[in-house]
Formats: structure tokens, sequence, C-alpha cells
């Protein structure tokens, strides 16, 4: 299960990952490890991607099924 909608957002935004990559003061590589998570966002650097893509933060990380967040949390808690 994907953790981040990054790549949805910014498809959705129409905005290219050069551009996004650009407007959140990162580089587009770093952006691409982002959508395929190999890595994650620093914390510091959520407000600008939500700013960005005009949704929240939590919008990043929310799953569109929400039966699938309850899922999400349950496999968390069992995690070693």
């Amino acid at each position: 299960m994907s953790i981040m909608r990054i790549d949805e957002l910014r498809k959705a935004s129409g905005l290219s990952q050069v551009e996004l990559a650009s407007s959140v003061g990162i580089a587009q590589s770093t952006l691409s490890m982002w959508e395929s998570e190999h890595a994650l966002p620093r914390t510091r650097d959520l407000p600008r991607l939500a700013k960005v893509l005009g949704c929240t933060i939590d919008d990043l990380f929310s799953p569109e099924d929400p039966e699938d967040n309850h899922n999400y949390i349950s496999d968390l808690a069992t995690e070693p």
C-alpha cells in the first residue's frame, strides 16, 4: 500500500516533477524518490509541498478509502 499521494496530487495539479521540485525548493531527483517512496519528505518540507499542491499535509498521506487507513494503522501497530 502506498503511504504518500505526491504523484497523484502533482498530476492532478498539472505540474511536472521539475516544476513541483522547483516550487518546493528541492531537486527533481529528490521528488522522484518521494514519489516512488524510496525516500520520504522531511517534516520541514511538508508545509511547502502541501501549499504548492493546494492541499493539506494530511492530504499528502491520506488514502482515498478510509478503510485502507484503518488497515494501515493496524499494520503499523503489529510491525516489530
